[in-house]
C-alpha cells in the first residue's frame, strides 16, 4: 500500500505553485496524497520565511503536527520553503519533531527527501542552489477549478533593505516564454477561467534573458489563450514600459487591476530602503496608468515605522494616500528582519509601528468605503464563487477583487449560479466593507 503524504501550504500564491509541483512528483512517484494530516503517513510544510510573523505561523503548524505526531494520528514531518531555507539550523535543533528539511533549491527533491524520511535512519537536510533551482513542472492544482496562478519567474534582484527574499529565493530568473505558454495552455484547457500571472517582479520578465522587457509580448501570447481575466501581480513602479501600458490598456481579457507595492512616497526613506522611485515619479506613473487605462483599480503595500520615518515623514504618507485615493493597500507595521540592512537601522519601536499602520488602515477604510459608494448602482461582471448558507447570499468577485486578499461580492440570485460562471451583478449596497447587490438576469 502506498503511503499516504499531506500537504500544506503557508505565504505567498508563489510558495503555493512550488507546493503544487512537489504534489505532482509525489503522486507520480506512487505516493497517495492525503486531505489532512491525521491518518497521514508523513506531512510537508511547505513554509513562509519572509517575516518573523510568518515564521512563527509556521513554527505553531509544525508544532500542532508535532502533537499528532506524539498522538499516534502522524507518521513524519518534512519543512520544506522559505522558513526551511533561512534556518536550516535552528529548525533541526529545536524542533526535534521535525524528521528533515528542504530547502528553496530543492523543491525537485521532493520524492526522495520523503524516502529518506519514511524510511527513518536519515533527517535529511538539503539545501540545493537557490540561484539554479529548475522552475517548471507538472503541478497538481491546489485553487478553485477556475482560477490558477502562472509564476513567470523566480528570485529577485532589487535587494530592497527591509527584505530577505535574495537570499531565500536567488537571483532573478526568467522562465523561458515557450514553457511558459505550453504552461498557460494547459491550464486553460483544464477549464481555468481566471489566470493570475505572478512573480517577486513580473515587469522585469525577460531582462535577464535578453536585456529587453518581455512581459508586454507574453500577455500578447496569453490573450490569444482560453481565459476570461488575466490578472498581473506585483509590477515594480520604474519598471512599467509604455508598452506594457498598452498592451494592458488594449487587452480586453487583462483586468485593469494592478498590484504595484511602492512600500512608502518619501524620498529618503525610499532612497534609504534602495527603492528607485521617488515620490514624484510614483505621483507620475500612477496619473499616467489612470489616465490610460480605463476603469484602473490600484493595489498597493505600504510599511509604516520604516528606518527614517518620523512624524513627519509618516503624516506625508498619510497625505499621499489621501491624495491618490489607491482603491486598494495592505498597510504592514516594520519587521526588523534579521540578515537585512534596514534591522541595523535606526527605526520607531514596533508598537509605534502598529499605531501608524492602524492609522493608515482607518484611512484606507474611509477611501475604499468612498470607492464602494461610488459604485452603487453600476452593474458589473462578477465571477461566482459559491453559496453562503448562513448569510443567504452568493459570493465572488469582480475584476477589482483578487481571490485571498480583497474581499468578495455578495449577490442574491433567482437562478442559481455554478460555481466558476460570470453573472452580471448591480450593485446595490455595502455590508462590512464589501459590496452586495443582485444578479441581473
Amino acid at each position: 500500500m502506498s503511503h499516504k503524504i499531506a500537504f500544506i501550504s503557508l505565504g505567498c500564491a508563489k510558495n503555493q505553485v512550488n507546493c503544487e509541483q512537489m504534489m505532482s512528483l509525489a503522486q507520480a512517484a506512487g505516493y497517495q496524497l492525503a486531505p489532512e494530516a491525521d491518518g497521514a503517513d508523513a506531512a510537508v510544510v511547505n513554509t513562509c520565511g519572509f517575516l518573523a510573523s510568518a515564521c512563527q505561523e509556521a513554527i505553531d503548524v509544525i508544532l500542532d503536527l508535532a502533537e499528532r505526531k506524539k498522538a499516534g494520528r502522524l507518521g513524519k514531518i518534512l519543512v520544506t520553503g522559505c522558513m526551511a531555507q533561512r534556518y536550516q539550523t535552528g529548525i533541526l535543533e529545536e524542533l526535534p519533531e521535525v524528521d528533515g528539511i528542504l530547502g528553496t533549491g530543492s523543491y525537485g527533491e521532493i520524492v526522495p527527501a520523503l524516502e529518506e524520511v519514511l524510511d527513518g535512519k536519515l533527517r535529511p537536510c538539503r539545501l540545493g542552489n537557490i540561484h539554479t533551482a529548475p522552475q517548471n513542472g507538472p503541478r497538481i492544482l491546489s485553487t478553485p477549478p477556475w482560477f490558477a496562478y502562472l509564476r513567470i519567474a523566480e528570485g529577485c534582484d532589487n535587494h530592497c533593505a527591509y527584505c530577505v527574499i535574495p537570499s531565500l529565493r536567488g537571483k532573478y530568473r526568467s522562465r523561458p516564454m515557450g514553457e511558459l505558454l505550453d504552461e498557460a495552455a494547459e491550464l486553460a484547457s483544464a477549464g481555468v477561467r481566471e489566470l493570475l500571472v505572478i512573480a517577486q517582479d513580473i515587469t522585469r520578465y525577460g531582462t535577464d534573458l535578453n536585456g529587453e522587457h518581455q512581459l508586454a509580448a507574453l500577455l500578447r501570447e496569453l490573450c490569444k489563450l482560453d481565459f476570461h481575466w488575466i490578472r498581473l501581480h506585483y509590477l515594480y513602479p520604474d519598471e512599467i514600459t509604455e508598452d506594457l501600458i498598452d498592451t494592458i490598456a488594449a487587452g480586453p481579457k487583462i483586468l485593469p487591476y494592478l498590484d504595484i507595492p511602492i512600500q512608502h512616497c518619501n524620498d529618503g526613506i525610499l532612497k534609504a530602503m534602495n527603492r528607485r522611485d521617488t515620490k514624484a515619479s510614483i505621483q507620475a506613473l500612477f496619473r499616467r496608468l489612470r489616465e490610460r487605462i480605463p476603469g484602473l483599480v490600484l493595489r498597493t503595500s505600504l510599511i509604516t515605522g520604516l528606518p527614517g520615518e518620523g512624524e513627519a515623514e509618516f503624516d506625508e504618507l498619510c497625505e499621499f494616500l489621501r491624495e491618490q485615493k489607491i482603491e486598494r493597500a495592505g498597510v504592514f507595521p516594520f519587521s526588523p528582519e534579521e540578515g537585512t540592512r534596514a534591522a541595523q537601522m535606526d527605526h520607531p519601536d514596533s508598537d509605534e509601528a502598529a499605531r501608524r499602520a492602524e492609522v493608515a488602515v482607518d484611512i484606507q477604510s474611509e477611501i475604499m468605503d468612498a470607492y464602494n459608494e461610488s459604485l452603487l448602482g453600476e452593474e458589473r461582471e462578477v465571477l461566482c464563487e459559491g453559496f453562503d448558507g448562513q448569510a443567504q447570499m452568493f459570493f465572488g468577485r469582480s475584476g477589482a477583487e483578487s481571490p485571498e486578499i480583497d474581499g468578495r461580492i455578495w449577490f442574491s440570485a433567482e437562478e442559481d449560479p455554478e460555481p466558476g460562471t460570470f453573472v452580471t451583478v448591480r450593485f446595490t449596497g455595502v455590508l462590512d466593507g464589501e459590496l452586495t447587490g443582485e444578479r441581473v438576469e
